[in-house]
């Protein structure tokens, strides 16, 4: 089968497919109390991020059908795998999370006195995972190390961005866009098992009628963090690990809400759509 073709298989699958069980999935939420308020102090659904998996799983089943190479199968896998453990993670933190404890410093400082955090076992879990998939996929231990400071720390990203509606999934797909365009192989198709099942949601976080939780936000950063160990150069790579760094830095020491809100132009991106 030819690859465009397939791709517009799994954006099809993916969008549709999302928007139909989104309604299922919002209900069972709301049955289940499991509401949180928003930034407007609005009791909404948390945990939507749930309503990705589904089509990741039949998109996964699809591309794996039409996959020959062992080495394109092992991505596969790995990519699946890295999403469902984050998504195992971030349903944990969402349902039973306490949110006295915030950062990862403040999280570490907790596990340090003997207290351990959802954010904590999340970060340390994550990190884990990022070490198995990175192990799978590197050449050297440098490699390794590299690779897995980038699924941990793109996994967190997604997490500092998730505080106002639309505002992770907007930096998301600007970044999920930018990969499409400049990755090639195998790896490309990767993206179409999550971008079109976040695109089917995005109103509904945009106008905050859900919220996605660290259900949804985790998944979105560690996707983020596999497609660029396993599409991209060395140099890239470090590139990407710097501003991961940085923005983890300056995160730690400012509000990026505040950050964005004295900006004319970022929140002016910010508030759109909402």
């Amino acid at each position: 089968m030819e690859s465009y073709i397939l791709d517009i298989i799994l954006l099809l699958t993916g969008l549709l497919g999302t928007y139909a069980i989104i309604p299922l999935f919002k209900n069972l939420l709301i049955e289940s109390n499991v509401l949180r308020p928003n930034y407007k102090k609005d009791m909404i659904p948390v945990s939507m991020g749930i309503v990705f998996l589904p089509m990741i799983i039949i998109n996964g089943i699809i591309l794996a059908f039409f996959t020959e190479q062992d080495k394109n199968l092992l991505y596969l896998f790995m990519f699946i795998f890295g999403l469902i453990s984050m998504f195992f993670a971030g349903v944990l933190d969402d349902i039973i999370g306490n949110r006295d404890v915030s950062g990862l410093k403040g999280h570490f400082k907790s596990l340090l006195k003997g207290s351990l955090t959802t954010g904590g076992f999340k970060a340390l879990f994550g990190g884990f995972v990022g070490i198995i998939i990175s192990i799978a996929v590197s050449k050297n231990i440098g490699d390794i190390i590299i690779n897995t400071l980038i699924i941990a720390l793109s996994t967190n990203l997604m997490n500092l961005l998730d505080l106002r509606p639309g505002r992770a999934i907007k930096v998301y797909l600007s970044i999920s866009t930018i990969l499409f365009l400049t990755l090639t192989g195998y790896v490309k198709s990767l993206i179409l098992l999550i971008v079109p099942n976040v695109l089917a949601y995005f109103n509904y976080d945009l106008k905050a009628r859900a919220m996605m939780g660290d259900t949804g936000s985790n998944v979105l950063g560690i996707s983020i963090g596999m497609l660029v160990i396993m599409g991209y150069s060395m140099k890239i790579r470090i590139g990407w690990l710097v501003f991961l760094i940085l923005i983890h830095i300056l995160t730690e020491k400012y509000s990026l809400t505040k950050i964005i809100e004295k900006n004319k132009f970022l929140n002016f991106i910010d508030k759109l759509g909402r």
